[in-house]
This record gives C-alpha cells, structure tokens and sequence, in this order.
C-alpha cells in the first residue's frame, strides 16, 4: 500500500513539474496589451476588450529596410509586444534583419525565445555553439529560401560574407524574446566588469580589456 501511495506522489510531482515548467495554456481569445497599466504582472494586464480595436493586431513598416550604417553593419527591426500589443501572451514575434556587405549581427542570445531564420535576399553565414562542456559550433551557409534553427539560449550570429545586401525575416518562440549580446554584455555592462576578472576568465592582460572595454 505504502509503495502505491509512493507511487502516486512521484507521479502527482512529475505532473506538477511539468504543469509549471512551461508557458499556461490560453483561458481567453486574446489579452491584448494595456500599457498603461499600473498592474505588474509576468509581461502585460490585460486591457479592457471595450477598447480593444483593430490596430492592437497591426504593424506596418517590414517592408523598409533597417538603417545599417553602424559599426555591424546590421539592423534588426523587432515586431514584438512592444509594436503590436495583441501580442501579449500569444507566445510569437518576428523580426525583420538587414545586413550590409559583411556586415555581422554579433554573437548574441535569446533569453525566452527559439529562433527560426529565413532567408529573403542573398547569402549569410550562420552558426550557434552549444551549451558547456562541449561548446560544440554548427555553421552552414545559407541562401535565399532557407530555412534555419537557432534553439533558445545559445549563442548565436550571422554574417553576410559577401558583397550585397542581405535581408532576413526571424520567427521567435515569445512575444517579447529579449536580446544579450555577449560583446555589450561582457565588455559594455554599467558599471564595467573589473578588468581583473575579464582578464583572468579570458587569459589576457587587462590593458588588453581595457582596450576592448574603451569601445563600449
């Protein structure tokens, strides 16, 4: 009786474990985003479906490319809860990127969000690295109309090794997926990083982090 009621608990446990470990099922059509809410929440309350219109589902603008004159050389123009706040608790959000000639959208991560990339103009180099120990990279070189997967959290980037523009569209796994990328992270954070503890974790002089923390 006792390894039955064990049993039991171990399989309740799992259920729960389970129930909580990813993103609660819908119990409404939609919760558009009210912004102006004082209500603090996991993402945004709920706004009054009175006042919900049309153009709490609309966005315009993918069509105009992002401005890439940077040190990149890329542009990223996100389509999440912040542009269209019908997308609150949906789960989804997109993202135009446009690369100049070799320009890099830099190593970076996706905090809540599963990437997929598709290709729309012309060729990039992309590529992730998996989790410790292993750091194991994946690069393939894509053209238009591919297709590619960077899973949630790791590292990744994209490279437009030639010598036109390239445009991009990526579908993210959460209406507000949020972006580290690791350079800023690392080298660029408010206050610094001590340079002695960059300078031991990458075995370098600190005048060489010094160096690199100057361009933040």
């Amino acid at each position: 009786m006792a390894s039955t009621w064990f049993f039991l608990l171990a399989l309740l446990a799992v259920s729960i474990s389970n129930a909580f470990a990813s993103d609660p099922s819908q119990l409404q059509d939609f919760c558009v985003a009210d912004k102006m809410s004082q209500v603090l929440v996991n993402g945004f309350a709920c706004k009054d479906p009175a006042a919900i219109t049309v153009e709490d589902f609309f966005f315009s603008g993918l069509h105009m490319a992002g401005n890439t004159s940077n040190r990149q050389g890329s542009a990223v123009t996100g389509v999440n809860v912040a542009q269209i706040s019908g997308l609150n608790t949906l789960g989804i959000s997109l993202a135009r990127v446009d690369y100049a000639p070799y320009g890099l959208n830099p190593p970076h991560i996706h905090p809540r969000a599963t990437e997929i990339l598709t290709i729309l103009e012309g060729s990039l180099y992309v590529g992730f690295v998996t989790s410790n120990p292993e750091n194991k990279l994946f690069t393939k070189v894509l053209n238009k109309g591919d297709v590619f997967v960077f899973p949630q959290g790791l590292i990744h980037f994209q490279f437009n090794y030639g010598t036109k523009d390239v445009i991009a569209l990526a579908a993210l796994s959460s209406q507000n997926p949020g972006v580290i990328t690791i350079a800023n992270a690392v080298f660029g954070s408010k206050p610094f990083i001590s340079d002695d503890i960059l300078a031991k974790a990458f075995q370098v002089e600190k005048k060489i982090v010094d160096r690199i923390q100057a361009q933040f």
